[in-house]
């Protein structure tokens, strides 16, 4: 059976996993470019450090049995640190190369103590490959044996040969442990960077698909609904009267017909996202209103049209709203207000347009400000939506509505939107 460690890993990035930053280790299989320049540094320094103490016994100690030992050895040692830099392999093998070379560095120490500052690179090298303490551990064993060493080559005592190798040991594990540390938050922080993006990402596509869908609720139920609602009108009135009154039964059809040719097209303009089918090939708000006001004149109820000020050429968005608001007003009229006749005025200014619309219904109480009460809105409510439909729409586009009614004496609805950019209102 193999084990995990015999394939490379790729380096994890939570803290204390082997191969994070945190615990100390390194995954010479997942080696980045600057990983990669680190190695062979260590290496090369490795290297020639063997070559310089190797050069130096031979110059001293050429003569010695030991000669044949310490090459051989040295060039064991040069070999396993060079093939591992060529073919870095899994982390296990990383580590079994570092114990051949420790011992076979060890063994070429006790023969000859020059060699003993090879254990720099050395030093890197466990922190690199070994869990921190596991690190320490080994490099506190370095540094006494460095320590060793220089004593057996000194003359007589000197305190920099006992002092020299723990404080550069205790200085190499010390940068190592707070760079690969700092390495560590960094990491988490970017990760939490990167994670806040995703959520905000995530939250934005959340309200822009809830926005869309109450932007089509909004669409359907001031279109569609209200024309679906009007044939439903018209096509019980055309049962009720087709044995005793056929022509205006014939008549209640063919507007019915009417109104589900226009609801067809609406429904195919909503599909493309597309203005109102009343506001279609250039038609102005004005005019769309007008024609709004002649197709709603019907069954007992008159709507007339006024319209105040100069001919502005309004925003499409502006125009869009005010006629769906005038849409939903109308339909909310004919079904719960009992009017007889109903007025759209529309008033454009400098910088604000206004549309009222006016009945003589029956009325109701004006609701409260921030009130849920919602008097214009069907009482079924999986269909209507009312004062707070016309209120969103209006305030996307930083308007108002204002609603002015009395009981017995008819209802005003105001809708203003301004010309000049503002900020909408906080909802």
């Amino acid at each position: 059976m193999r084990h995990p460690d015999d394939h490379p890993q790729p380096p994890s990035t939570s803290p204390g996993s082997p191969g994070s930053p945190a615990s100390g280790t390194f995954a010479p299989g997942a080696q980045t470019r600057d990983d990669r320049l680190l190695s062979a540094l260590l290496t090369t320094a490795f290297v020639v450090l063997l070559a310089g103490a190797l050069l130096r016994y031979v110059l001293k100690h050429g003569d010695s049995d030991r000669l044949p030992w310490i090459v051989g050895l040295s060039v064991v040692l040069a070999v396993v640190q060079v093939a591992g830099q060529a073919r870095p392999g899994s982390r296990r093998a990383g580590r079994v190369r570092l114990a051949v070379v420790v011992a076979c560095w060890v063994v070429v120490v006790l023969l000859a103590p020059s060699f003993a500052w090879c254990a720099v690179p050395l030093i890197h090298t466990a922190l690199r490959l070994l869990p921190t303490r596991s690190a320490v551990a080994l490099v506190t064993a370095l540094a006494t044996l460095v320590v060793l060493a220089e004593l057996r080559l000194a003359d007589g005592f000197d305190p920099n040969h006992l002092l020299l190798p723990p404080v550069v040991a205790a200085l190499a594990t010390g940068v190592f442990v707070y760079l690969t540390r700092e390495a560590t938050r960094r990491q988490h922080l970017i990760d939490d960077l990167v994670r806040t993006r995703r959520e905000l990402a995530a939250t934005e596509r959340r309200e822009g698909t809830l926005a869309e869908r109450q932007r089509l609720s909004r669409e359907i139920h001031d279109s569609l609904a209200q024309g679906l609602s009007s044939q439903n009108m018209l096509l019980q009135a055309a049962d009720r009267q087709w044995d005793t009154d056929p022509q205006a039964a014939r008549t209640h059809l063919r507007t019915a017909a009417s109104i589900a040719a226009h609801g067809l097209t609406e429904a195919r303009r909503l599909v493309h996202d597309l203005a109102p089918a009343d506001l279609a090939e250039g038609a102005g708000l004005a005019q769309a209103l007008a024609t709004l006001a002649a197709r709603e004149s019907r069954d007992g109820l008159t709507v007339r049209f006024h319209a105040e000020g100069p001919d502005t050429h309004l925003p499409d968005q502006a125009a869009s709203a005010l006629l769906r608001t005038a849409q939903g007003a109308l339909a909310n009229i004919r079904e719960h207000s009992g009017a007889r006749t109903a007025a759209l005025t529309l008033t454009c200014l400098d910088d604000t347009v206004a549309l009222d619309v006016a009945d003589d219904g029956r009325g109701f109480p004006a609701p409260e400000p921030g009130g849920t009460r919602d008097p214009l809105g069907d009482p079924d409510p999986l269909r209507g939506h009312g004062l707070p439909a016309i209120r969103a729409r209006l305030r996307q586009l930083g308007g108002t509505l204002a609603v002015e009614s009395t009981p017995g004496e008819g209802a005003v609805l105001t809708a203003t939107i301004p010309l000049t950019p503002a900020t909408p209102p906080a909802p």
